[in-house]
């Protein structure tokens, strides 16, 4: 076997994974813009934002069910596994990917790491917003 054709065999693997990824994606993003919008409206609400709450704890409940099955039945393929956690919950919300690694610093007792986890993604976050608005202004006022 030559270096190239294993190169070749490589790059049809990884192309064969964003391809996987890329359909739970387009799935995902679909579900977030239906869920999240009858959520929201059936909930009346203009001053608070339950669709974005309905689909993060959605997709949080499903992250923790797949996360669970994974490493204790070994139930998922990888394929299967990068479809649903990576692509199809992983556009749905990534807040779900957050409480997820959360939850997994928590349960290695890594508390600090978990507290700090929380606060910069939260912190860091709303800074980032706000530098975006910041310089959306200034560049197109």
């Amino acid at each position: 076997m030559s270096v190239s054709s294993g190169f070749v065999r490589d790059r049809k693997k990884t192309v064969t994974k964003l391809i996987i990824i890329g359909c739970g994606g387009f799935i995902g993003a679909l579900l977030r813009y239906g869920i999240s919008g009858a959520i929201q409206s059936a909930s009346k609400s203009i001053s608070f934002p339950y669709g974005t709450l309905g689909v993060n704890v959605i997709g949080c409940l499903f992250i923790g069910l797949l996360a669970y099955l994974v490493e204790t039945r070994s139930l998922i393929a990888p394929e299967i596994r990068m479809f649903l956690m990576v692509g199809l919950l992983g556009s749905l919300t990534t807040f779900s990917t957050f409480g997820n690694e959360t939850f997994e610093l928590m349960r290695d007792s890594a508390f600090i790491l978990a507290a700090l986890n929380i606060a910069a993604q939260v912190l860091i976050g709303l800074t980032a917003v706000w530098c975006g608005r910041a310089i959306a202004c200034a560049v197109w006022g």
